[in-house]
């Protein structure tokens, strides 16, 4: 005699808010990148030019104090990537004296 096998039926289960993690990932990982090309440019004359990573400091902030401590290295890697394309790009925050 054969036995056949019955399929359990699976209760629906309801969304959590964890199932829209993707784009809560994404929105952190563009709000990193708009964050950490931030710089704050000091001129004095033609001579002096003191820039400051801003961004990239507030950015270290936020990701080591951050509550969901998904992958830190890759925080740290789009902070310092958009820091060095910040200082190329000619946006930010200039102040001269």
């Amino acid at each position: 005699m054969a036995k056949t096998k019955t399929a359990a039926r699976r209760k629906a289960v309801p969304r959590s808010p964890i199932d829209n993690f993707d784009g809560v990932y994404l929105f952190k990982m563009v709000l990193y990148l708009l964050m950490g090309s931030m710089w704050l440019k000091l001129n004095h004359g033609t001579a002096l030019n003191i820039p400051i990573p801003i961004g990239l400091i507030i950015g270290l902030i936020f990701a080591s104090h951050e509550h969901f401590r998904i992958d830190r290295k890759i925080e740290y890697a789009i902070l310092l990537v958009a820091m060095l394309f910040g200082y190329f790009a000619p946006y930010g925050l200039y102040i001269s004296f």
